[in-house]
C-alpha cells in the first residue's frame, strides 16, 4: 500500500474531518474510499467504446454499395 500526502486549506481540512467523524470513519479512510471509487470507474474511452458497440449492434440491414470506379464516381449525368 502506498502513502499519499495531500495539502488542504484549513477550512477544507476541518470540514472533511467533521464529515469523516459524522460517518464514524477516519479522514484517511474517507479519502482512500473516494480515490478507490474514482480509480475504479470506467474511462471516457471505455464508455464511448461501449456506446459505439451498442449502436453498431442496433444498426441492421445496412449494406454499403459496391465499390465504384473513379470514372463512375465522377460521371456527369445530363
Amino acid at each position: 500500500m502506498k502513502n499519499v500526502t495531500v495539502s488542504l486549506d484549513e477550512g477544507t481540512y476541518r470540514r472533511a474531518r467533521m464529515r469523516a467523524a459524522e460517518a464514524g470513519r477516519s479522514l484517511s479512510a474517507l479519502v482512500r474510499d473516494f480515490l478507490q471509487t474514482l480509480g475504479s470507474g470506467e474511462t471516457d474511452f471505455e464508455r464511448l467504446h461501449k456506446q459505439e458497440k451498442a449502436l453498431r449492434e442496433r444498426i441492421t440491414g445496412f449494406s454499403a454499395s459496391p465499390l465504384l470506379l473513379r470514372d463512375e464516381l465522377h460521371e456527369r449525368r445530363p
